[in-house]
């Protein structure tokens, strides 16, 4: 890696990202009505101490002083989700008072010279429609068109830049499939059903929007690996990292970015379980692929780590990192995500790890860009829309309160580890930039600690430290760091 001071180019966005059910709180005020995250995280073993987001960290009352922090650091633009429950609670009839707290959020971002990044659809979909089938219904894919346009009759006449969904991998084969997540099923049809009903409704979405207002800005973020074979003589090794490539990467990025879902991927899963294929096969209704294809204006991409795999157990074998579940009160795991790769395994290499146990990997994010770039979508821009890391930082000085005023500073978090991250990090986009790849902006995962799904508050990725019992906010050496980043624009 070329180790020179190097400036992004003019344009580029430096951002951070959260997600409305891990920091708004106000689980059920002012109209909003359970998600299938309020209902799953009061289920017995789901989610580590049986934690909850009704409070969270409390962004729902404190967003205009948190949107004065990411001005402080220097934040050019702020991706955040809206809240389906808040804004048609139970998939019903818009909320007027839902809307009201993001139309005060978008003034706010823009009052401060920030680029409000609006994701519709970050996992909390409303109880009422699991009840009815949740993802496993085409239906749902129709109520969230409805729920999309009722966001851009709010704020499309400010916000430019749309995503559609986050992570559908998660909110299908980890929900549905492993049911690690909310709703917490747990089966291989019910995951496909739910992977294709969300793209379903991405497609629609992005149609809907297009004809509705053809100058915004539309994409989709997809969670995104590098598989690697431990050794590529080998093909039972060769094998599982094209098995893990085949459905966590190809099963979105196919049918999105090609028009068609994967054929050796339906083919391994057809082995597992033909029934399911054949359900799955039978909801693909004519013109469905051509939905989901339809024209983006880019691709977001999230990336946390690489995985290096073996199709035979060795010494060093891990489980998958990406299963979600936490290990002693969580009980919920029965299965693989990954509905045909029981005779995958994952490889220790020796990297370093974070607090979540992944790798760090920086060059895995140059890789993944690049391939993105020549193979997938030669001409669309990409955005790194979510990377960031976990550590257990703890709070060094004490907090004192000033008598006149009450406010509390002092204390600081010396998160050295994450503080590189972001550094080999962003250094690893602007690689994958040198190299010709169209990367247009990086968002930091995450502002603030927050909830962090079925960990409950065990795990911290936040830049800004949040105190739960005080709902204080503490910039972390890392928010520090990536500030100067953003006011040099180099690395």
């Amino acid at each position: 890696m070329n180790t020179s001071v190097r400036r992004f180019p003019d344009g580029f966005l430096f951002g951070a990202a959260t997600a409305a059910y891990q920091i708004e709180g106000a689980a059920f005020e002012d109209g909003r009505t359970a998600s299938i995250w309020d209902a799953f995280a009061r289920e017995p073993g789901a989610v580590l101490n049986g934690e909850t987001g009704d409070v969270a960290c409390d962004h729902y009352h404190r967003y205009a002083d948190d949107v004065r922090l990411m001005g402080e650091l220097g934040l050019q633009a702020y991706r955040f989700s809206t809240s389906w429950a808040r804004v048609r609670p139970d998939g019903g009839a818009v909320n007027p008072a839902g809307l009201a707290f993001y139309d005060r959020l978008v003034d706010e971002l823009l009052a401060g010279g920030i680029v409000p990044w609006l994701t519709l659809y970050h996992w909390d979909l409303p109880q009422a429609l699991e009840e009815k089938g949740g993802w496993t219904s085409r239906d749902t894919a129709e109520r969230f068109v409805e729920y999309a346009l009722s966001v851009h009759d709010a704020l499309g006449d400010r916000v430019q830049h749309w995503t559609t969904l986050n992570e559908p991998w998660c909110s299908s084969f980890l929900s549905y499939t492993a049911g690690v997540h909310a709703p917490g099923r747990v089966g291989i049809e019910d995951g496909m059903l739910a992977a294709h009903h969300l793209l379903l409704a991405h497609g629609r979405t992005v149609q809907a929007l297009r004809e509705r207002d053809p100058r915004l800005d539309l994409g989709i973020t997809l969670n995104l690996t590098v598989a690697d074979p431990a050794d590529a003589r080998d093909p039972a090794d060769v094998d599982a990292a094209r098995r893990i490539d085949g459905q966590f990467n190809r099963w979105f990025l196919d049918p999105v970015l090609r028009g068609a879902y994967p054929a050796d991927v339906v083919s391994d899963i057809r082995e597992v379980d033909p029934i399911a294929v054949r359900r799955w096969a039978a909801a693909i209704h004519e013109g469905d692929l051509d939905t989901i294809a339809a024209p983006l204006d880019c691709l977001g991409v999230n990336y946390y780590h690489g995985e290096l795999l073996s199709g035979t157990p060795q010494p060093g074998s891990a489980g998958t990192p990406h299963d979600g579940g936490v290990e002693g009160e969580n009980v919920r795991r029965t299965r693989s995500p990954f509905p045909a790769a029981d005779d995958v395994h994952w490889v220790e290499r020796g990297l370093p790890r974070t607090g979540m146990d992944w790798e760090v990997q920086p060059e895995g994010l140059t890789r993944l860009l690049r391939r993105l770039g020549t193979e997938y979508a030669p001409g669309l821009p990409l955005y790194v829309t979510e990377n960031g890391a976990a550590y257990d930082d703890e709070v060094e000085g004490a907090r004192v309160a000033d008598p006149a005023t009450g406010v509390r500073t002092g204390g600081l978090v010396h998160d050295a580890e994450r503080a590189m991250f972001l550094r080999e990090h962003v250094a690893a986009t602007y690689d994958a930039i040198e190299e010709g790849v169209d990367v247009r902006g990086y968002f930091a995962w995450s502002l603030l600690d927050n909830y962090e799904w079925s960990w409950g508050y065990g795990k911290r990725f936040g830049i800004v430290r949040v105190d739960y019992d005080t709902q204080e906010r503490i910039v972390k050496d890392s928010g520090r760091e990536y500030a100067r980043i953003i006011a040099a624009r180099a690395v």
